[in-house]
């Protein structure tokens, strides 16, 4: 009986450690997708304006940035800093607006470009 009881409790306990996965990854996914779409919207990021990204096929890309690359090494948290506020982070960031201190974006949206540039290798 007690073997019963610990296999049925082991059970349920990797049913919802599965389930949170699959829902963890889909509320991932869907970050990096509004960071993409961000990341090519003109009238909110314009990342596209100044960077291209390596590795990744991305329209007119420009070239005033750095290219993108290797941001997948990056902390969440230096991502994040650069987009909310270069100047307070790096000494020679060039031109990039301080797209969080100035409310260009949201807290949400800065989250969801690191998202989408947390997958660029």
């Amino acid at each position: 009986m007690k073997l019963a009881k610990k296999l049925i409790l082991a059970s349920a306990i990797t049913s919802l450690i599965t389930t949170a996965s699959v829902a963890n990854h889909h509320g991932e996914s869907a970050m990096v997708k509004e960071g993409e779409k961000l990341f090519h919207t003109k009238k909110q990021g314009n990342c596209l304006a100044c960077h291209d990204i390596m590795g990744k096929d991305v329209d007119n890309g420009g070239s005033l940035g750095p290219k993108l690359v290797g941001l997948a090494y990056w902390s969440e948290k230096d991502l994040y800093d650069v987009i909310y506020e270069p100047y307070a982070t790096r000494s020679k960031i060039g031109a990039m607006p301080s797209f969080g201190k100035n409310g260009y974006l949201t807290d949400h949206q800065i989250k969801a470009l690191v998202a989408y540039l947390k997958t660029i290798k």
